[in-house]
């Protein structure tokens, strides 16, 4: 079974950037679909974005397309998340999660291990 840890979360001013990496244990992912979601308070979670596992294609939710950045470094066995241009909507709880399936959309019900999240706040 696959743990997934995710960290770089914390407080940035509008405009500013941060990393997200979400590490994997107890196999590799480099093979899998994988994607993060965030929760902001009082909302549900939503789809951010996915990297596929056959082919590392990406995909992004139109709120985030062209300020994130969705990868993977098969030797860390890790799956980054690189925001940039953040803005104080963006502020939610960032969740990493393997998908069950290489065709995975942006529903939740098509991924089936997620890590514990980590918080990011933007504002000044």
């Amino acid at each position: 079974q696959v743990q997934l840890v995710e960290s770089g979360g914390g407080l940035v001013q509008p405009g500013g950037s941060l990393r997200l990496s979400c590490a994997a244990s107890g196999r590799t992912v480099r093979s899998f679909t994988m994607a993060w979601f965030r929760q902001a308070p009082g909302k549900e979670r939503e789809f951010v974005a996915r990297i596929r596992g056959s082919s590392d294609s990406t995909y992004y939710a139109n709120s985030v397309m062209g300020r994130f950045t969705i990868s993977r470094d098969n030797a860390e066995n890790t799956v980054y998340l690189e925001m940039n241009s953040l803005k104080p909507e963006d502020t939610a709880v960032y969740y990493c999660t393997v998908a069950k399936w290489t065709m995975a959309t942006a529903t939740e019900i098509d991924y089936a291990v997620w890590g514990q999240g980590t918080q990011v706040t933007v504002s000044s």
